[in-house]
């Protein structure tokens, strides 16, 4: 196959839209709910309870905001331990920090690229007063959830789960962002569903849903003027932006199933090459496959070089590297992605405790974003542009 550039980009993950979102907005413009109050609001909250299983639900700005207002609720303030997922997004644990309190990062799993169970109970070993705990589902992929949840309640420990990449993916049956006492979902631009912004607390506790919502508001009281006892926030989610995530949650089924479709594209694709794609537990997990990665073997990764901000390699006959494949997505006008940098070898955060999986030196964390990518997952790609980014990660391997 010949292996020339597309005209127009495939991205990584891009908004799709539908046309129902259009409606929803509409409907806001024409009754004037152009503010962050409105009917939009209000079904989009009923809407995601009645899909998750929650009990309550509070729109708000960003999947950020979720995180930063279920670190309140979890009453974590300056000096309390905080252990988070160590191979994330910087979002999930800058709301610990945004309260002056600690994070401990723990090690990643090779079975779901999560929070390793066994590094979670060598954590609070460590570290047993620790407050909270905050499971993130990488890339739309359940992480163990009732081991990482059996051992945080058994240290009385309280659960935040950060479901923002696994809006609809299941685990045992169960839908995510219902795991944790308090749960995030996003509904930013690149998310299996989107609002083009936006985000989601999610609870079965009504008084921390109402306290939540309060905070939201900049946290004006109940009385005939502007009054206010505690700090609050300008977190509450426009009427507007409601309406486009509204309209788009009756496509999440099918958004799953063509981000699916995606995924064993590829599987299938990259088959007999040194690689394996992101990997998840078949017989109690259902992701919602947002994006799909790939990870080299050891035995076919090639030989890169990477500092704070370039990075480089050198192409071995056989054997490749995220870089040279990046490098070659790019030149065919595709977009992909390194994996998640760890948060302890995030300079910012470079002086925090990390505790890892194993006792003989392996950080599986770091290992796997030195040898695994993102790759284009884009809904609107096609089959036929899905065959000719296949066909340039294999010529890599040449």
């Amino acid at each position: 196959m010949e292996i020339k550039p597309f005209e127009k980009k495939v991205w990584l993950a891009s908004p799709t839209m539908h046309g129902k979102e259009l409606e929803y907005v509409h409907e806001a413009y024409e009754t004037n709910w152009m503010s962050t109050v409105g009917r939009n609001i209000d079904e989009l909250e009923r809407i995601a309870c009645e899909h998750t299983g929650a009990k309550y639900a509070v729109a708000l700005s960003c999947g950020t905001a979720a995180l930063h207002l279920a670190v309140k609720l979890a009453g974590i303030g300056r000096g309390d331990r905080v252990f988070c997922t160590d191979m994330t997004f910087a979002a999930t644990l800058n709301s610990v920090v945004y309260e002056g309190a600690e994070p401990v990062f723990i090690d990643t799993e090779y079975d779901t690229w999560n929070m390793d169970p066994v590094a979670l109970e060598r954590a609070f070993r460590l570290y047993p007063d620790a407050k909270a705990v905050i499971i993130v589902n990488l890339y739309g992929t359940p992480a163990k959830l009732d081991e990482l949840c059996e051992i945080a309640n058994r240290y009385g420990a309280v659960v935040i789960e950060d479901a923002a990449e696994s809006l609809g993916a299941t685990y045992k049956g169960r839908q995510t962002g219902t795991f944790g006492r308090y749960n995030a979902i996003s509904f930013n631009g690149n998310k299996i569903i989107t609002g083009s912004s936006g985000g989601m607390l999610l609870t079965d506790d009504e008084g921390a849903a109402k306290h939540a919502r309060k905070w939201s508001t900049q946290s004006r009281d109940n009385a005939p003027w502007y009054q206010h006892t505690e700090i609050g926030y300008n977190y509450r989610m426009s009427n507007v932006i409601a309406g486009i995530a509204r309209g788009q949650y009756a496509y999440l089924d099918e958004h799953i199933a063509r981000k699916r479709a995606i995924y064993l594209r590829y599987r299938e694709g990259l088959a007999g090459l040194p690689v394996c794609m992101n990997p998840h537990d078949e017989e109690y997990s259902l992701p919602n496959f947002w994006l799909s990665c790939m990870i080299i073997e050891p035995e076919g990764f090639g030989k890169q070089t990477r500092t704070d901000s370039e990075a480089s390699f050198t192409h071995i006959s056989g054997k490749s590297t995220p870089t040279e494949i990046l490098a070659a997505l790019a030149a065919i006008n595709a977009e992909g992605r390194p994996i998640w940098k760890p948060m302890h070898m995030q300079p910012i955060y470079k002086n925090c405790d990390f505790v890892k999986s194993t006792q003989d030196g392996t950080d599986v964390g770091a290992d796997i974003f030195e040898r695994g990518l993102c790759l284009p997952s884009d809904i609107k790609m096609t089959n036929a542009e899905q065959d000719v980014i296949i066909a340039a990660i294999r010529k890599c391997f040449e």
